[in-house]
């Protein structure tokens, strides 16, 4: 039987980047200039790449020997509870080096698929109790969760080795227990990858 290639999930480096992306490296780039860390022509030459870079492979490289801006203020710690009703990080938000998530009664879902993050690695405290987390992040990510105590409802991490990981890209190293309904980490599903298409030309 041959697999429908609409269930395969697009990588991450030939997802379409979005003109405040782009604005961003370029940001940075000129940062690293003020800095001594690029002279003018590597500069221009960046510059020039980041302004018609289309995806995530083509803009990622132009960062990944810079070190972060001191521009670039630090996320305060966010803590998330679920409450009765669910809690969830989605769309376009500030990702913090560090993340405790509270699954409690309704669940917590956090979703990377649209965030841009230029921290190297970021820790996700996840606590499954009664409903779960779950953790969507895009292809080309690397997800350490081998510091989970699976408990009962367990840890299924669905995403793929860390030599898929792509340059620029942070490391979510994944602690915590999975209490009854445990901690499940994804790549998008089908609607999700429908929505991001949407997205792109927002």
């Amino acid at each position: 039987m041959t697999a429908d290639a609409s269930n395969t999930p697009v990588p991450r480096d030939q997802l379409r980047v979005s003109h405040e992306e782009r604005d961003a490296v370029v940001e940075r780039l000129r940062d690293a200039a003020g800095d001594g860390r690029l002279d003018i022509d590597e500069l221009e030459e960046r510059v020039g790449r980041a302004l018609t870079a289309k995806t995530y492979g083509e803009l990622a490289p132009l960062t990944a020997d810079l070190p972060l801006s001191a521009a670039l203020a630090p996320v305060p710690p966010l803590v998330i509870k679920s409450g009765m009703q669910g809690a969830s990080r989605t769309g376009r938000w500030k990702v913090p080096a560090k993340i405790t998530a509270h699954g409690g009664m309704a669940g917590v879902r956090l979703d990377f698929t649209r965030v841009a993050c230029a921290l190297p690695e970021v820790e996700i405290e996840a606590y499954g109790e009664m409903a779960g987390v779950t953790i969507v992040v895009p292809e080309g990510w690397w997800v350490d969760s081998d510091e989970v105590d699976p408990g009962v409802g367990g840890l299924r991490n669905k995403t793929l080795h860390p030599e898929t990981r792509l340059p620029g890209t942070p490391l979510l190293r994944i602690t915590g227990k999975g209490g009854m309904a445990g901690i499940t980490i994804r790549y998008p599903n089908f609607l999700e990858r429908r929505r991001l298409e949407k997205a792109k030309g927002q």
